[in-house]
């Protein structure tokens, strides 16, 4: 027994030694440190990376690259960063797919809660919802008697299946208790293209999509999806779905960081500490506003913070889109 306990203790002091060695070296100069995005470039969460690539370069003190692998609604470049090397060089950058993944996939290459170690959030982006310009209602109040007079006759748009529009959408039916006829498309922009034009009725999707829409009067604006109000100026006289009596109405997209199960504790903590470093850098938030995201200043930027946050995330989108029963596979 003594033997055993011996070689468990020289094991946990070479593994500490390890990481510690690690931790030290990392990030070495040699050494390109990778984000993976899991859609396409040039969308909101490309975008969101690209910026935060630039501002981490400084406190890393390393080369920061993006790396686009889309596809199957994240979930493949997800499962690439899962099974990457577990050395800080290759990590994710994702959205609120990472909670909605475990109901919608029935079978995933990886587990969200178990196969990542997470380094922290990085912002918050409201949604708004929108309708097309020919809608007989003109504010919430009005939508909602137009919505109940015509109950199965309603289309509603979305992005795609786990699409932040989906999950919007999902979550403003339960909380109305109608059903909507959904219609997916293959991204926002014609999904946005065919609000304007009529062919759609509804549509929920996050500020950085609509707020041109608004801004240019080629939408009806309704309502955001935070429980406050926003200050942004197209938006700021927007009342909030909860206010308007969807009480405890809250969806937003947000976006952390996440590097593959077993990157040592120390490198973990380093690259948490250039993402605090990152988040308060006055480019980084300037671009974000100019996004409509909200950077992250509170306890979600701390790894153990953010897991939490996150499986609270999965356990509500899962009740969602069980009880819609809309699956990807």
């Amino acid at each position: 027994m003594k033997t055993l306990l011996k070689l468990g203790t020289v094991a946990a002091a070479v593994a500490f030694s390890l990481g510690a060695q690690a931790a030290e070296e990392f990030p070495a100069k040699d050494k390109t440190i990778t984000i993976v995005v899991p859609f396409a470039a040039g969308g909101p969460t490309d975008r969101v990376a690209r910026d935060l690539a630039e501002a981490l370069r400084k406190p890393l003190g390393a080369t920061v690259v993006v790396d686009n692998t889309a596809g199957a609604g994240s979930s493949i470049g997800a499962a690439r960063v899962a099974r990457a090397a577990p050395d800080g060089y290759t990590i994710l950058l994702n959205h609120i797919a990472m909670s909605t993944m475990p109901a919608l996939y029935r079978k995933l290459a990886f587990s969200v809660p178990n196969d990542f170690e997470y380094l922290g959030m990085i912002n918050d982006v409201p949604m708004t919802l929108i309708g097309r310009p020919t809608l007989p209602a003109n504010n919430y109040k009005e939508l909602v008697t137009w919505i109940n007079q015509n109950k199965g006759k309603i289309n509603l748009g979305n992005a795609g299946l786990g699409a932040a529009s989906h999950l919007c959408g999902l979550m403003f039916q339960s909380a109305l208790q109608v059903d909507m006829t959904a219609v997916p498309y293959k991204g926002t922009a014609p999904a946005i293209t065919d609000l304007i034009g009529g062919q759609i009725d509804l549509l929920c999707d996050q500020t950085t999509n609509t707020t041109p829409q608004i801004e240019g009067k080629k939408v009806k604006a309704f309502a955001v999806t935070t429980p406050k109000r926003l200050t942004t100026p197209a938006l700021k006289d927007l009342p909030t779905l909860a206010e308007s009596g969807l009480k405890d109405f809250n969806v937003s997209i947000w976006h952390g960081l996440y590097a593959p199960k077993g990157t040592p504790a120390a490198v973990v903590t380093k690259i948490n500490e250039a993402l605090k470093v990152a988040l308060k850098d006055p480019e980084f938030i300037k671009k974000q506003e100019g996004l409509g995201a909200v950077v992250i200043t509170d306890k979600r930027v701390e790894p153990a913070e953010h897991k939490k946050f996150v499986q609270a995330e999965i356990d509500k989108w899962g009740a969602v889109i069980k009880a819609a029963g809309q699956y990807a596979d």
